[in-house]
């Protein structure tokens, strides 16, 4: 039987969802177009003023905001609520320039709790779990917003954070985790360690493993499910619109992430023209927050490529479901003129026997060409066979590569623990051409 945080509005009539969203937004235009300035002036320069909203068709007709329009606000100028009433500031790494900085009110904190542990009941956890959180804490908001989450849905939860994977095993063993969360490349790396240190997963209390935090495909699911032995679940968000909770798969279905409706609107667009596309189509995800106070957003594009479906789920829940991301408009690899997105050469290489989980791309311009060299781990016994073996089954990824993406790669197979590991976000991918 499906379980429920919030019965009646996880499972509202879509007509009555609708009214609800239409009301949020229009409060939500009017909050920021008083409040921030920003939000003043592009309104004011699409030629829109807030009781101009008169129904959801009319979301389409507001401008977007961007990463970039989060950088150049830096620290605080997106904020709608006063200093006084942010009671927690969140930021992005910065890696690529200044963090994104996102602030919470009480209320906001609030909001964001009940959509996490309403994320955990969707995914198949209970009050009974003891949820083992290898989300980092601190700036980053996957580790608070899942102990918040784990809190309020009563279940015990333990704020390990990331790094330090023998102790994480040994808690695991120790205290009778059932819950797992982190990255994805982390729960396959600490699958990794266990191995050598001789644990089998088969007799950890593990049931449900909630990842997030990067794009990863089905056929890591497969290899994490067989690895960890448990239910594998995706989990969907970012620090600029709340944090992790945004959406999540059901454990009924596991195809499709229920995004939180009565809280975000979400369209799909072109990600090239920023035209709006039908339901079911592939484009840029873009979201609107309704509920928001400290730091709403309108139509902030979130770069991530997905698609959106409102058909009926088993589950029963009516809320919208995102397809799993593909990755990011921004991630996408152009080689010689071929679109790429890591998660799909990740495909390919997961349903190859004797591949480890563990590559990285290397794209180079040689003589104004791009090129695309593919390292990946292969086991111990296979690296140790024959260079003829191993040669061959290079060619075989090549031609597979080159079969399903159209795109000519050189596979480079290393041998295990070549590849740097991470405790969060894995990085896939160099690319010299931006040097």
């Amino acid at each position: 039987m499906t379980s429920y945080f919030h019965e009646e509005i996880e499972t509202m009539p879509r007509v009555a969802l609708q009214a609800l969203q239409l009301k949020r937004l229009q409060a939500t235009v009017a909050r920021v177009y008083e409040k921030v300035p920003f939000y003043r002036q592009t309104l004011t320069k699409a030629g829109i003023r807030p009781e101009q909203i008169r129904s959801l068709d009319d979301l389409r007709r507001l401008p977007f905001t961007t990463k970039q329009d989060m950088r150049d606000a830096y620290p605080y100028n997106l904020f709608a609520a006063s200093m006084d009433e942010i009671v927690r500031i969140h930021a992005s790494s910065g890696t690529t320039g200044k963090p994104t900085v996102v602030g919470y009110t009480l209320k906001d904190i609030e909001v964001w709790t009940d959509l996490m542990a309403r994320s955990f009941v969707a995914a198949g956890a209970h009050k009974g779990d003891i949820i083992h959180n290898a989300y980092g804490y601190g700036l980053f908001t996957g580790g608070l917003g899942a102990h918040y989450g784990a809190e309020r849905l009563g279940a015990s939860v333990i704020p390990i954070s990331g790094g330090n994977t023998a102790r994480q095993l040994m808690i695991m063993q120790d205290f009778g985790s059932t819950v797992l969360t982190c990255t994805p490349s982390y729960s396959l790396y600490m699958a990794e360690e266990a191995r050598e240190a001789g644990i089998d997963f088969r007799n950890l209390k593990l049931r449900v493993g909630i990842f997030g935090a990067e794009p990863w495909s089905e056929d890591m699911r497969t290899e994490i499910e067989a690895k960890l032995n448990l239910h594998a679940i995706d989990i969907y968000g970012l620090s600029e619109i709340m944090g992790p909770g945004v959406a999540i798969e059901c454990i009924e279905m596991k195809k499709g992430l229920h995004i939180w409706e009565d809280h975000f609107l979400a369209e799909i667009i072109d990600p090239d023209s920023g035209e709006v596309l039908p339901e079911g189509s592939r484009g840029e995800l873009v979201i609107t927050t309704i509920t928001k106070e400290g730091i709403p957003l309108v139509r902030y594009r979130t770069r991530d490529i997905t698609s959106l479906s409102c058909e009926p789920c088993a589950c029963g829940r009516t809320h919208a479901r995102l397809n799993r991301m593909s990755g990011r408009s921004d991630d996408m690899l152009i080689i010689r003129g071929v679109n790429v997105f890591p998660s799909q050469i990740e495909s390919i290489l997961m349903r190859i026997e004797r591949v480890e989980p563990h590559y990285l791309l290397i794209v180079d311009r040689v003589d104004n060409l791009d090129t695309l060299e593919v390292q990946v781990e292969v086991d111990e016994l296979l690296f140790s066979d024959e260079i003829k073996v191993l040669q061959t089954l290079a060619h075989r990824i090549e031609k597979e590569i080159k079969d399903m993406l159209g795109v000519t790669s050189k596979v480079r197979l290393v041998e295990p623990k070549t590849i740097a590991r991470s405790e969060g976000k894995a990085k896939r991918v160099i690319d010299n051409r931006k040097r």
